[in-house]
């Protein structure tokens, strides 16, 4: 089935002006956001611009094709399809800046962003979600008793600082963290901003906060929100969301899915899928509804264990995690057990979910064991 590297080959002749933005667009434009621009796309402090086929012929005099294809990211082929973007016509003159790019392992922060000016008028202003590294999740899971998170202020902050006075209407988006930090961007920033939003795009990120989903400011914002998520989906299942959201078709499996390149895709469009897998259901329910019932000091202890785990077994990324690694990690095993029976149920939950054994999930929720 095709996926939105196809969509480039299909689509790439024509520009947004001569076909409009769509769907899989939004999803193009939020998997570049992985790529590595620093120092390629100008700041918002230069007030300059590039265009993106200036900035991947640059891009590629940095990286070989050899570096990028030993990459073990699960975002790997993100450069891969930066380089088709900038051989065809849709893509190839659109012009990136403002671009920043920020980790802060003291503060637990991980924030991207820059925006694209599609030339119909319009601009596009993407967060990058979270990638392989072990920060990026941990930040993730903070969420669930820091609100707001600090890639979350720096996404307001960014927002407002970059879009100016007199620009057009705009489309803010991302995927994973990328699409939280859009949705938590659209929701806070100024009257000024908001008026210029036309969507904004959720592509199978995490939730929020009750709090917020019931706030005026997020119920104003709810009719341009859209999200979408694959059929095994994990991280957008995460937390409270109140929006409706899009299924689609993937090729991979288990948390695989959470990979765009795995969305499948017809035309201008991406294969539906009728509703999220059981699996995803389960583990959003059970997740959700025991974080619930934990105050913010009992959600901050268990996210520090969950990660103190990880830790203990050696895995520095996301690729790293396996669950024989875990199994076999005296530390981590050492650390499971002084933990009562309620959160080893939901470790086991959490670390299935990482290592995609979809089915494990299942059992461990239906027997209670």
């Amino acid at each position: 089935m095709a996926n939105i590297r196809d969509y480039i080959a299909w689509r790439g002749d024509l520009t947004f002006k001569q076909a409009p933005f769509c769907d899989v667009d939004n999803l193009i434009i939020s998997e570049l956001a992985y790529v590595d621009l620093k120092g390629i796309v100008p700041s918002a402090a230069s007030g300059e611009n590039i265009s993106l086929k200036d900035a991947a012929r640059l891009f590629f005099e940095i990286h070989t094709m050899k570096e990028l294809e030993e990459s073990l990211s699960f975002v790997k082929e993100a450069p891969f399809m930066f380089k088709e973007m900038a051989e065809c016509n849709r893509f190839a003159e659109v012009q990136l800046c403002n671009y920043v790019d920020v980790t802060d392992e003291k503060t637990q922060m991980q924030f991207a962003a820059f925006h694209v000016k599609l030339g119909d008028g319009t601009v596009y202003v993407v967060y990058r979600g979270t990638d392989d590294s072990l920060i990026g999740w941990k930040e993730d899971f903070n969420m669930s008793f820091i609100s707001p998170v600090p890639s979350q202020l720096a996404a307001v902050e960014f927002l407002n600082n970059t879009v100016r006075v007199g620009s057009g209407k705009i489309r803010v988006g991302g995927h994973s963290k990328g699409g939280n930090l859009a949705i938590y961007a659209s929701v806070h920033c100024s009257a000024r901003v908001k008026k210029k939003i036309i969507e904004v795009y959720n592509n199978d990120g995490p939730g929020f906060d009750k709090s917020i989903i019931i706030s005026e400011a997020y119920q104003n914002m709810l009719p341009r929100i859209k999200t979408i998520v694959p059929y095994h989906s994990v991280v957008g299942m995460l937390l409270e969301h109140e929006e409706d959201y899009m299924v689609v078709a993937s090729s991979q499996k288990g948390f695989m899915q959470h990979d765009p390149m795995s969305w499948e895709v017809i035309g201008c469009a991406f294969v539906a899928a009728d509703s999220v897998s059981r699996a995803s259901k389960v583990l959003s329910d059970v997740v959700s509804n025991w974080i619930a019932g934990l105050d913010k000091k009992k959600r901050e202890e268990f996210v520090e264990a969950l990660f103190a785990i990880i830790n203990a077994s050696g895995a520095k990324t996301l690729t790293d995690l396996r669950m024989d690694i875990l199994n076999s990690a005296g530390a981590a095993l050492k650390l499971y057990a002084t933990m009562d029976k309620e959160s080893r149920k939901m470790i086991a939950n959490v670390l299935q979910m990482f290592t995609g054994e979809f089915d494990k999930v299942l059992k461990l929720n239906q027997t209670g064991d």
